[in-house]
């Protein structure tokens, strides 16, 4: 496989695209939908919760956490993750704007 090319796209392109490849996988989609259903931080009961091993969901949490969707607080020996709402918001926003941007529909296709 090549490498990325994202230096000839624009800021705004690449950061589209990293908040596409966060959501890009079903389990980071489960791991947000049932963060945001407890309405709180969780800690550890993301593996009861998806039935998927705990180092995949570390895996999973490592890419939302990289792209600022979820912060993480160390409490005792574990982790607590919630939403990062500052950024939740943001990317709404850009979502948002990138769906409803116009398109024509061309008679060519």
């Amino acid at each position: 496989m090549g490498v990325t090319r994202s230096d000839i796209f624009t800021n705004k392109q690449n950061h589209l695209a990293a908040i596409f490849k966060a959501l890009a996988h079903p389990a980071r989609i489960a791991i947000l939908q049932h963060i945001i259903k407890q309405n709180a931080c969780i800690c550890n009961d993301l593996v009861q919760e998806l039935g998927l091993a705990q180092a995949t969901i570390s895996q999973h949490l490592k890419e939302l956490k990289n792209t600022g969707i979820i912060k993480g607080n160390i409490e005792g020996t574990s982790v607590c993750y919630c939403i990062d709402e500052k950024v939740w918001l943001q990317f709404k926003k850009e979502l948002n704007v990138f769906f409803t941007e116009n398109i024509t529909a061309n008679k060519c296709c």
